[in-house]
């Protein structure tokens, strides 16, 4: 029976026969020879070592317990990453254009070659910015002079340095991406008709968006590709100082939807739009352009700097509309902070993994490279620091804290990978990928005020590892696992737990409980698999005690709360009770800790189990079982008779169908209208058709996004079939479901078992 134990015993354990039953069923492979080893490599703050690899570590089976457990989760996958890197401003390429070409190819092999940071991403000064040698565009005219056929354009100014940086960058690198940015459009096309500051001059729209467009071709014909272009440079932000122009969300959703995604789409362009370009802190103005749905459809995704407000932002906008991407494009150091600690630990904290947990398919900084004297300068930053910093005089070459903040994830993560799935813990913040040829990359960083130890766990394997105050580490390994899961839906039993503190296991008669557990005690259990999503946990427990409460985290033992489920006094020991307690989302694979709070002699706990989400249907009367279409709208031509309706004969389920037909040609849509939750959702419907329809389909729209059917076309269909439309990402609270017909007289089709229904992930 469970008693005080009126002591403060602290004892870590594993059940040796429930590892080797765990381990006996799990299938663990990694494709190079040594199958458990890891690569590491290493940076802390007091620069003793600086992006240095170490000493291999490897996976073994995991028998100890810590604290900070980092569980890597292949199968839990979240957005492809396009590169890292930074931008090729004029003063960049200026500075790398002027060293020898022994010293230039050097540099360059070491950003980008794949023995140094491998660097896949550069952004594009479209024209000059505030770090260029002079400011210019590429149709300056004459004051009061226009040229709307764009007669005078010209990359000339860029093909001294410019473009052969680029050129060279991609000859050593060819799956480097380009990202072009303007700083401003032509002074004529601007209400002052300036370079610095001012807004577009709405009569020049389309020459503007046609401007773009011929760079994106001239870049082209250069052997340069643009992958993507921002709409404007720091859209918010407009300046006396340097080549700047602002632009208004209402301005920039007029430009993409009428000019610009035009243009392209007619000129053929497959280069992505990108939205905003600014700081995270006004994240309303990209919501606000991917809200206009003609502009969206225009629109890849949003960009994002650093300079105001927080990461998480990002996902404020990638929640809104979870269809677009999200990059991160800008960053500077500079001489106002020098302390390679403070901005290893800031930059990695939101820049990387910060910018990385919330979307971004990219992490871009600002300058590539400056001089000692932060330049050469345009206007604007008189003490940013670039990527590295080349000497003027001497060529020689120093790296900044940025290009190892850079070099330690683009260095083994490439273009292509996607983000998988890490556990979060304040004090080792990490973020995960899985590369195309399938190696396993996990980027670790030491947020605390003290040393840490944790674990890296893969599958039911691990490591340990220690990290000093602020140290970066960057872990690779091969291979794909199987993870060794507990269904979280069938009972687990308490004695069955992977890890605990303080607790005793008892047998009374047929049962085995859990028991003598006080405040703070916990048990574990490894890879409980949650599925879909679980709404709810029953417990079994007794207590002869005041009870407590048995607190429920996934992930560590401050990782997320999910549940807290009352115990109280259940007249005994042995005197078991069922108790319930409501779940916070919980998706997934993920470890489960169980943490008693209270006195001393809380509870004895004999099992647990999760309670599943059900699938609702949100349809209304989706089987057509009132015998009528009451809760269905519909829609015919004017000139024509309704074309559909209920009858009884060989419905799939119940007593009704609905029909579609008429003896003439007809047109007929029946539909509903829903209010539902934002998220993703699946819809389907049972069919049989005696075919020869000019159009037959199931549809969802009205969601935020496109059209989506599920063509049901003009062949018979004999039986009942089944048409399914899936990944449908509502993001503006409502959704039409509907079904279709076009088609001439005499011809049927009838239905049954209309399902909407969210999807949990």
């Amino acid at each position: 029976m469970g008693k005080f134990k009126g002591r403060s015993l602290y004892l870590f354990m594993t059940l040796s026969l429930v590892l080797m039953l765990t381990f006996s069923n799990m299938n663990l492979s990694f494709a190079n020879a040594n199958n458990n080893r890891v690569q590491v490599w290493v940076t802390t703050v007091d620069e003793q070592k600086l992006l240095e690899q170490q000493a291999d570590v490897f996976f073994e089976t995991d028998t100890t317990f810590n604290p900070i457990n980092i569980q890597v989760d292949e199968n839990i996958k979240y957005q492809e990453m396009d590169g890292f890197g930074a931008a090729v401003s004029g003063s960049a390429a200026y500075l790398i254009n002027q060293l020898d070409s022994a010293k230039q190819y050097e540099l360059l092999n070491d950003l980008f070659g794949k023995d140094g940071v491998n660097f896949s991403f550069v952004r594009h000064t479209i024209g000059a910015s505030d770090f260029s040698l002079s400011s210019y565009t590429y149709d300056d005219m004459s004051q009061g002079q226009t040229d709307l056929n764009l007669d005078q354009f010209s990359i000339f100014q860029e093909q001294v340095n410019v473009i052969p940086v680029l050129q060279d960058i991609k000859g050593i690198n060819p799956q480097v991406k380009i990202l072009g940015t303007p700083w401003s459009a032509p002074a004529w096309m601007k209400n002052n008709e300036q370079l610095n500051g001012g807004t577009l001059n709405p009569e020049y729209y389309q020459v503007y968006a046609e401007y773009l467009a011929k760079y994106v071709q001239s870049y082209e014909n250069e052997g340069l590709p643009i992958y993507a272009i921002t709409v404007q440079n720091e859209p918010h932000h407009e300046t006396s100082g340097y080549p700047s122009m602002y632009m208004s969300a209402q301005e920039q959703i007029h430009f993409i939807k009428n000019n610009l995604g035009p243009t392209f789409e007619a000129q053929n362009l497959e280069t992505k739009i990108l939205s905003w370009d600014h700081n995270w802190n006004e994240y309303e103005y990209p919501i606000q352009v991917l809200d206009d749905p003609v502009a969206k459809d225009y629109v890849d995704g949003s960009a994002f700097h650093c300079y105001g407000g927080t990461p998480d932002k990002q996902s404020e906008v990638y929640n809104a509309h979870p269809d677009k991407g999200i990059w991160f494009t800008e960053c500077s150091g500079g001489e106002w902070d020098t302390d390679f600690d403070v901005n290893m630990k800031w930059n990695m904290s939101n820049v990387v993994i910060g910018s990385i947990r919330n979307w971004s398919k990219s992490v871009l900084l600002w300058n590539l490279a400056l001089d000692e004297n932060f330049g050469p300068m345009n206007g604007g930053c008189t003490d940013c620091r670039g990527v590295v910093t080349i000497d003027s005089n001497s060529g020689e070459v120093t790296k900044n804290v940025e290009y190892y903040v850079l070099g330690h994830v683009s260095k083994f993560v490439e273009p292509g990978a996607v983000r998988i799935e890490s556990n979060y813990d304040e004090r080792i913040e990490t973020v995960a990928f899985k590369n195309p040829d399938g190696s396993k990359v996990l980027l670790a960083h030491n947020n605390s005020d003290n040393e840490q130890t944790f674990k890296v766990k893969a599958g039911s394997k691990g490591f340990e590892y220690t990290l000093p105050v602020g140290a970066v580490a960057t872990f690779v390994w091969e291979g794909s696992y199987d993870v060794s899961k507990i269904n979280a839906f069938d009972k687990i039993e308490a004695e069955d737990f992977n890890a605990m503190r303080g607790i005793e296991t008892e047998t009374n008669g047929n049962v085995v409980n859990v028991g003598w557990t006080d405040h703070e005690d916990f048990i574990m259990f490894e890879n409980v698999d949650f599925g879909n999503g679980a709404i709810s946990v029953d417990t079994r427990v007794a207590s002869a005690s005041a009870g407590g409460i048995l607190e429920l985290r996934i992930g560590s033992l401050t990782g997320t709360l999910i549940s807290e489920v009352n115990v109280n006094n259940t007249g005994g020991w042995q005197s078991y009770e069922l108790v319930n307690g409501d779940l916070s989302t919980a998706i997934g694979i993920n470890d489960l800790y169980v943490i008693f709070k209270g006195g001393n002699g809380i509870a004895n706990i004999d099992w647990i189990q999760f309670q599943p989400f059900t699938q609702q249907n949100l349809i209304n009367d989706s089987g057509f079982e009132t015998g009528d279409l009451f809760n269905w709208n519909e829609w015919h031509p004017d000139n024509q008779q309704l074309a559909h309706s209920i009858d009884n004969d060989d419905p799939l389920n119940g007593n009704y169908k609905l029909v579609h037909w008429s003896p003439a040609d007809y047109q007929q849509l029946t539909s509903q209208i829903l209010n539902v939750p934002n998220g993703t959702y699946k819809a389907s419907v049972w069919v049989k058709s005696g075919g020869g329809q000019n159009e037959l389909h199931l549809f969802a729209k009205g969601y935020g996004g496109e059209e989506l059917q599920a063509v049901i076309g003009s062949e018979p269909v004999g039986t009942w079939t089944q048409y399914l439309i899936e990944d449908i990402q509502v993001i503006n609270g409502e959704i039409e479901i509907g079904i279709w017909s076009n088609s001439p007289g005499n011809n049927w089709a009838v239905f049954d078992d209309v399902e909407l229904i969210q999807e949990y992930r």
